[in-house]
């Protein structure tokens, strides 16, 4: 199994197939392209039929998209628990990752992820309602499974990392989420995110 990913500091596509791959715990390829390059278009093309990574082969099979990425793996590698067990929480986890997968383009767009950067930005007011949409998906989830254990909905799961570079984000642009409504779990979360082993696996080549 080979998975293709961009450049770790800024790919933040690239960061949540491959954390959901990590908790597989099995073996793979990692196969990285620097993107922002003059040659980065032509090398990715060589795997992806999109032109984009992050890309998963696995023998004859190309799987594009995060999301789509993440799901293969849930089915392929059912012992992992990429998905809660339980239908409610699995139907809440869906759905905040879906929000997640297409949503947010302000915050996207004007705080982009930089894992080894701390920066400071003058945020617009459709950030600063994305942060507060994300405070309360966070907040309310938390407040539902803090007893189930530390992540969204307890358990770690895919919605964690779609919601990691959210995270870094948060930590790189100084956000204090308490000005946009946080009671502290969100805040709490976000720490949760930010140590996790494969995460600092991660951030270790950034």
């Amino acid at each position: 199994m080979e998975i293709v990913i961009g450049t770790k500091n800024w790919s933040t596509w690239s960061l949540r197939p491959w954390l959901a791959l990590k908790r597989c715990n099995v073996d793979f390829v990692e196969t990285l392209v620097p993107l922002r390059w003059d040659t980065s278009s032509e090398a990715i093309a060589v795997h992806s039929p999109t032109g984009l990574v992050p890309v998963l082969k696995d023998g004859a099979l190309t799987v594009w998209d995060s999301l789509a990425i993440c799901e293969y793996l849930n089915d392929r590698f059912p012992e992992a628990k990429l998905w809660p067990a339980d239908p409610t929480a699995r139907a809440l986890a869906r759905s905040a990752t879906a929000e997640m997968h297409s949503g947010f383009g302000p915050l996207r767009k004007e705080c982009p992820m930089e894992v080894d950067a701390v920066r400071t930005v003058e945020l617009s007011p459709a950030v600063e309602a994305n942060i507060r949409r994300i405070v309360s998906v966070w907040s309310q989830l938390r407040r539902t499974y803090q007893a189930q254990g530390p992540f969204l909905v307890g358990g770690w799961s895919i919605a964690d990392a779609f919601f990691t570079p959210v995270a870094t984000r948060f930590r790189t642009y100084g956000i204090d989420l308490a000005a946009y409504g946080d009671d502290g779990m969100a805040a709490a979360y976000c720490e949760a995110l930010l140590s996790t082993p494969e995460f600092l696996e991660w951030q270790t080549d950034c």
